[in-house]
């Protein structure tokens, strides 16, 4: 075999193992953000965590939830709290300073939260859809590796909830996964 056969041969069989890593990088970005969110519906109060693709950070937390303050057009204020084991257990919180990094539509969020109230932890929120009423919104981080579902109420009807969950899955997130905590 010639050395130009050779280099075709290996460049096939690369090809082939590599294919479903390929296949896997093509879900490395989570859809862009369905709609524009209005800064003061949406960014004010409370929101529940409904369900949620499993974390380390959040094992054992359970009636989740994250307030809101904007404080100007691009700077909000973010606090998520949860409580240890069951909805009366001890109230665990993180929260810090955030900016919208797309203006205008809002949708896009860069938080840098205070780990023990010192250290640095960032992450981004992307806001992929939400109710026209802000009743509902369901966000992701940009790589498609988590994904959240929360509601203004921590009773959702189950209709609602099945509702959400297949908006989840047609933007190609494995519903399998998110579990739901308990709520009060």
């Amino acid at each position: 075999m010639t050395a130009r056969a050779l280099l075709i041969v290996g460049a096939a069989a690369l090809l082939m193992a590599a294919g479903p890593a390929l296949a896997d990088a093509a879900k490395t970005a989570a859809p862009a953000p369905s709609k524009a969110v209005d800064l003061a519906k949406f960014y004010s109060g409370k929101w529940i965590e409904i369900g949620r693709h499993p974390m380390s950070i959040t094992d054992g937390c359970v009636a989740g939830a994250t307030e809101y303050k904007a404080v100007s057009a691009t700077r909000i204020e973010v606090l998520d709290t949860c409580h240890s084991g069951t909805p009366t257990g001890k109230l665990k919180d993180i929260g810090g300073p955030a900016t919208i990094l797309d203006p205008g539509t809002n949708a896009k969020l860069h938080v840098s939260y205070r780990f023990m109230g010192l250290f640095p932890v960032n992450r981004d929120f992307w806001v992929l859809d939400h109710a026209d009423d802000y009743t509902w919104f369901i966000s992701s981080d940009p790589s498609f590796q988590n994904l959240w579902i929360y509601t203004r109420d921590p009773h959702v009807d189950p209709a609602t909830l099945q509702e959400l969950i297949g908006k989840a899955k047609a933007m190609g997130y494995d519903v399998s996964k998110l579990e739901f905590p308990a709520q009060p």
